[in-house]
């Protein structure tokens, strides 16, 4: 089961917005303990509304499910004693702000090392704790951009913005698998560990490829330049993808489509414009559900691109069941099965004060069954 993995493990997350949060979330659907300490004025994410609804944002309620949230401000002397005490209980700590901060705010590591040995301190930041651009604002496409990925991404006449954010999400699946590991090392020593996470590196590391051999933009075999990887148009302004880098599919598809002649010119050579704008004017003769009927069986590595609108009917979606309708938003829940069983929804993030989660973690219980599974404010729908 699931939530068996990390059933025991306490998380302090002082982290906001989409990175931290996303890391910490992925321990608590393992079973973790998260408890959210945020300042005073809260998470900047708990207003932001792209709609301008008032209540808490969706996108809040949304990354922070099945987590407890309690205030503290380390500025005053009883929330730091608090704070403190709430490292000495805990397995792991995750926080996002810009490198020396939390020193200032009487936490070095060497204080939160004298008060928890065993403490995995994770500081997850933009650039890391160290290099000339350590003290550098930024956000997830300042974080692609250095990382060289943004470049050849796109157009050939432009780069291309994604979403989500990809540099975000990696910095956060990277805390998440470190901290695991600092955890069964920990099994084994009993030491703690200081994890310094940068989410610009974590998107550097997806780019040895690319290092090795950088390919124009919208001229390598994966970004654009080859036939067999491409996206076109239908008829009807949607649009499909096309993927049989492998022969045995690239000829299944030239096959369904009534183009033999088109086999061989697979490893044209790049940019394959010329086999691109054929492959282009056949998609774009009939609409998508024309290529959906002809393609989705011909074993050639072919999907529709959908929407967000079509995606929780597809019946692939609807077979994993993992999109959940929550309370004002659509969930995704964590991607595994574990020996057949499905993921359970999660239960709302709650709202409690340290000294519950202190008496809790005494007794032995979780901060989220002491505080209740009562969601934070009121969703705006």
């Amino acid at each position: 089961m699931l939530k068996a993995f990390l059933s025991g493990t306490r998380v302090l997350d002082m982290s906001q917005y989409l990175p931290g949060p996303f890391a910490t979330r992925l321990l608590a659907d393992m079973g973790a303990d998260v408890v959210k300490v945020e300042p005073p004025a809260g998470d900047p994410l708990k207003h932001l509304n792209p709609q301008g609804q008032p209540g808490t944002s969706p996108f809040y309620a949304m990354i922070n499910a099945g987590k407890t949230v309690l205030t503290l401000d380390l500025k005053t002397a009883a929330d730091a004693e608090a704070f403190a005490d709430l490292v000495a209980g805990a397995d792991v700590l995750l926080e996002s702000f810009r490198p020396g901060v939390l020193e200032r705010l009487g936490f070095s590591n060497d204080r939160l090392e004298a008060v928890n040995p065993g403490l995995i301190h994770c500081a997850l930041s933009g650039y890391g704790q160290t290099g000339p651009d350590r003290l550098t604002s930024g956000h997830d496409i300042s974080y692609v951009s250095l990382s060289g990925g943004l470049a050849v991404s796109g157009t050939a006449e432009t780069p291309t913005i994604t979403y989500p954010p990809i540099g975000d999400h990696a910095g956060a699946t990277q805390a998440a698998i470190t901290i695991l590991g600092a955890l069964v090392a920990r099994g084994r020593t009993g030491k703690g560990a200081y994890l310094d996470i940068g989410i610009a590196d974590a998107m550097l590391s997806w780019q040895g490829p690319g290092l090795t051999m950088p390919p124009d933009r919208a001229a390598g075999v994966i970004n654009g330049g080859a036939a067999c990887y491409n996206l076109y148009r239908a008829a009807d302004n949607r649009f499909v993808s096309l993927s049989p880098l492998e022969p045995k599919f690239w000829a299944n598809f030239c096959t369904a489509v009534g183009r033999p002649d088109w086999v061989e010119r697979q490893g044209d050579p790049l940019p394959q414009t010329d086999l691109i704008g054929e492959v282009a004017a056949l998609f774009a003769s009939q609409p998508r559900d024309h290529w959906n009927a002809l393609l989705l069986s011909a074993d050639c590595c072919y999907q529709a691109v959908l929407d967000y609108r079509e995606v929780p009917d597809h019946p692939q979606v609807q077979a994993r069941a993992l999109v959940h309708q929550a309370d004002g938003f659509i969930d995704v829940l964590f991607p595994a099965y574990v020996d057949g069983e499905a993921p359970r929804p999660r239960t709302p993030v709650a709202e409690t004060t340290a000294d519950v989660v202190l008496a809790a973690w005494q007794d032995g219980r979780t901060a989220h069954d002491a505080a209740g599974s009562e969601p934070v404010g009121a969703i705006a729908r």
